[in-house]
């Protein structure tokens, strides 16, 4: 089963754009789960212009299912904030400051003995890691070498390529995906995957774990309503 972890990034922006508490951002994970979410996904950046360092440890205390923190490991508070809460899973993701999105995956090659470093501090506490990469075979196969426990493919390239060709928009999610397999690392997925989009790439990546969702999933909940747009991904994820 591939589970849904619901990126909340997106109503902590809302939130921040008018002050105070409304939407409720822990109101929101609850609820998440509470309509069949399996995980909940942040990425807090140093502006804290989104997700703020103060709700890591809010949500830390009521998500019940799986908390997975997406950042770079090299800005900020993050690496203190992860080891401070232990979530079950960190995503690490070498996004630049003050960029608008995540746009790359990590260069495990050139970044093989950093990220060894990296991936060694967070397991010696427990904590599962997946490494963002872009889907090169050379890429995946280095990355098992750092000792990281999955990866996350960058599916940006995916999303912008399917509705023209979905099977050359794929063709190199399928390798890297095999490639994972071969060298015994789990895959996650995330980064502009949408209810157009999901079903045919949960299709065919084998052995796809988990999938991060966020602003195409809010966006979608604008017009259905949270509740009804979750159990929508959630059947385009059934086997």
């Amino acid at each position: 089963m591939t589970k849904l972890s619901v990126n909340i990034n997106k109503i902590a922006t809302l939130r921040n754009s008018r002050g105070g508490n409304m939407p409720d951002l822990v109101k929101t994970a609850i609820d998440c789960e509470r309509f069949g979410a399996q995980g909940i996904t942040i990425h807090p950046r140093p502006d804290e212009r989104h997700i703020r360092y103060q709700d890591v440890f809010d949500l830390k205390k009521i998500v019940t299912t799986e908390f997975n923190i997406e950042g770079n490991p090299t800005e900020g508070r993050f690496i203190e904030v992860v080891l401070a809460t232990r979530p079950e899973q960190v995503t690490l993701v070498p996004d630049a400051l003050g960029a608008i999105t995540s746009n790359a995956g990590w260069d495990t090659i050139r970044n093989k003995t950093q990220l060894q470093e990296l991936v060694s501090v967070f397991k010696k506490e427990g904590i599962r890691v997946s490494i963002f990469v872009d889907p090169v075979e050379e890429m995946v196969e280095a990355a098992a070498e750092t000792g990281t426990d999955r990866i996350e493919l960058y599916t940006e390239a995916y999303a912008k390529d399917y509705p023209e060709n979905p099977e050359a928009a794929i063709e190199n999610f399928i390798k890297a995906a095999e490639m994972a397999n071969k060298v015994g690392l789990g895959i996650n997925a995330g980064h502009d995957l949408s209810l157009e989009n999901l079903k045919y790439f949960k299709k065919n990546i084998p052995g796809l774990l988990e999938v991060s969702i966020g602003h195409a999933l809010i966006s979608d909940a604008l017009y259905f309503g949270l509740e009804n747009t979750i159990q929508m991904y959630l059947r385009q994820l059934e086997d």
